[in-house]
């Protein structure tokens, strides 16, 4: 079984939402984690609303930092959201970073543009690395 883990700085919307859509697509044979460098502690009302309309809970995840998840390592691959320098280093066989804009503040349509973006950048994920 796969380990994959997507981090970004809060843990509230991109990297949640990519561990969600890491479950839907994997089907059973992904093990998906989330944690941010700096966790806000909740996840943002809106990934929520914006997950439920793809019949997902998001509600029952929690937002995690780093020191959370590392006894997890080594995964798979770490898949980092813009955070750049502020996303510590996890060990794993591949690591990637998806510049994907942090859609907090932005309008139901915009935020739900990002969460589809990152959708897509899963399943691809999942399907070049089974």
């Amino acid at each position: 079984m796969r380990k994959l883990l997507f981090v970004c700085i809060e843990n509230s919307n991109r990297s949640q939402m990519a561990q969600a859509f890491a479950i839907i697509y994997g089907k059973g044979n992904i093990q998906a984690y989330s944690a941010g460098s700096k966790p806000s502690g909740k996840i943002n009302p809106k990934a929520i609303v914006a997950m439920q309309e793809l019949s997902y809970d998001l509600s029952a995840h929690t937002s995690k930092s780093i020191d959370e998840v590392k006894m997890e390592a080594p995964f798979d691959a770490v898949v980092t959201m813009g955070c750049g320098d502020a996303c510590p280093w996890m060990p794993a066989k591949q690591h990637i970073d998806w510049q994907i804009p942090d859609p907090r503040d932005m309008a139901p349509e915009q935020f739900n543009e990002v969460r589809d973006m990152i959708g897509g950048l899963v399943k691809r994920l999942i399907e070049q690395h089974p």
